[in-house]
């Protein structure tokens, strides 16, 4: 469901997040809340590990019931890029169980576990098209990485979730002040990244020609503690569920 919303941190002398960082959002869509996320960002020199949980709230929350625990571990590779080694997904939606398990050898991501099963839902991505693809979170981590070390955005990432193989792409959009809201506890001057996803393939057996098209959003990145490390404390993105959707910061 937040898989645009994961668009979104090298090694050597660049510093990275040095400590853990813990931040809780709340995402609106025409102008009532509809999830929950809190999410946990450790990214060593040489390792990163991120966690997501969300939930449905609300009304919505009500009419499609929907939560996930997301965690990924990985290490970074000499020149920087992410190289994801187990990425686990539980939860569920509508009342039934989601499960799945990603091990990665070689560069190739390895499914040890996916309820349910792919084929009742989706096309199957082949094996060739999974090569050199990394997880929605570790491109995440990869982003808050390149965000904290170059204070830019530029990127492109092909993803693999287990069922959809997408393409992302961020780029930098400048300094831009966000203004107070009640929404969010956080208020002034940020780095605007945009980015694009467009899935290409693992299409639903149902999917129409709109699945196809290009989705788009954006994150604003700021240090909520003097001196700190940037995070999101805005991201904007489009849904199938909800439509287009803010998720505003609102402990971080």
């Amino acid at each position: 469901m937040l898989r645009t919303v994961s668009i979104a941190l090298s090694l050597i002398a660049y510093p990275a997040i040095a400590a853990p960082v813990e931040a809780q959002y709340v995402a609106y869509a025409a102008g009532i809340s509809v999830v929950k996320l809190k999410a946990d960002f450790e990214v060593a020199p040489a390792s990163y590990r991120v966690r997501l949980a969300f939930q449905t709230v609300g009304a919505v929350g009500l009419l499609l019931h929907a939560a996930q625990d997301t965690v990924v571990e990985g290490q970074f590779a000499a020149d920087g890029r992410p190289v994801p080694t187990r990425f686990f997904s539980t939860g569920t939606l509508r009342g039934a169980p989601r499960v799945t398990q990603i091990d990665y050898r070689a560069s190739q991501p390895r499914v040890r576990q996916l309820v349910p099963p792919n084929e009742e839902e989706r096309e199957t991505v082949p094996d060739a098209q999974q090569v050199d693809t990394i997880d929605s979170l570790s491109a995440m981590a990869d982003l808050v990485r390149r965000v904290n070390t170059t204070g830019r955005c530029d990127g492109r990432v092909t993803t693999f979730d287990g069922r959809r193989l997408a393409e992302l792409q961020s780029h930098t959009a400048g300094r831009e002040t966000l203004e107070p809201t009640s929404r969010s506890s956080f208020a002034g001057s940020t780095l605007r990244c945009d980015f694009t996803g467009k899935q290409l393939a693992g299409f639903r057996h149902d999917a129409s020609a709109k699945d196809r098209d290009l989705q788009h959003g954006s994150a604003w990145f700021a240090a909520v503690t003097p001196g700190g490390e940037l995070i999101p404390v805005r991201i904007s993105f489009q849904t199938k569920f909800f439509g287009d959707a803010v998720m505003y910061l609102t402990a971080g």
